[in-house]
């Protein structure tokens, strides 16, 4: 079974284009825990597009599971994630413009503000999770440098479109999975996964957490939040 981290971003999006507080990202997250989820994620992001510091402060003051916070390691990011303590932080690279994370950390050319981030993140008791990309080799590089976790980036798979091309996509991240194990790092997976293409990570047991937001929120538009996190829940493998 697949922990299912609910990525409560969008909620903020929609609020924000509208000014308010509606709809309520607290409620939002609540509704989610109680309709049995393991985790909460923001990704509060510099130009405070979504998720801004006052709700990472409302949701750590009430979240009952577990709390992942991603980000790059900006120092008011790291700020932010050592005053609330939440479960979990994920480091994730960023650029000027992006409409979303597109890649992994190339971690030879980030070591310098990567070592020292995740040498307090963990000081702190927080779990640090690298965003990677699925390629076997870097796992390694992702346990010397002090990583709990690596997050395997699975849009290549989950934008493969034929047969043949899921099967590479879904063999690549098999492939580092394993090297994750045998590297001594647990595992996470994230980013574009759906009701279509989640089910198949159920074949990598050594996935312990999934990270969706937008799948999630779009599903929920049709069906009600609730039900949406019952349906995620049963793509991971869970009895919901």
């Amino acid at each position: 079974m697949i922990n299912l981290s609910v990525n409560v971003n969008k909620v903020a999006t929609l609020r924000n284009a509208r000014g308010g507080n509606e709809p309520n990202v607290v409620q939002a997250a609540r509704t989610c825990i109680e309709s049995g989820c393991q985790g909460i994620t923001v990704h509060p992001r510099a130009d405070q597009r979504h998720i801004r510091p006052g709700d990472v402060h409302d949701l750590a003051a009430m979240v009952t599971v577990e709390f992942n916070i991603e980000g790059d390691p900006r120092p008011d990011l790291l700020d932010l994630v050592m005053e609330v303590r939440p479960t979990q932080c994920t480091l994730v690279p960023t650029e000027p413009g992006e409409i979303t994370s597109h890649h992994g950390w190339d971690i030879e050319k980030n070591e310098k503000i990567l070592r020292p981030a995740i040498e307090r993140l963990k000081a702190g008791g927080i779990r640090v999770s690298l965003f990677m990309d699925p390629e076997p080799s870097l796992m390694e590089g992702a346990a010397a440098i002090g990583a709990d976790r690596v997050e395997l980036f699975t849009e290549p798979y989950a934008s493969a479109k034929t047969d043949p091309d899921i099967a590479t996509e879904f063999a690549r991240l098999r492939e580092s999975h394993d090297a994750a194990l045998s590297a001594g790092l647990e595992l996470n997976a994230g980013h574009d996964l759906n009701l279509n293409n989640l089910h198949r990570l159920q074949g990598l047991p050594g996935i312990k957490e999934v990270s969706i937001g937008h799948a999630l929120i779009s599903h929920a538009l049709y069906v009600g939040l609730s039900q949406a996190v019952k349906d995620f829940r049963r793509a991971c493998g869970q009895k919901a």
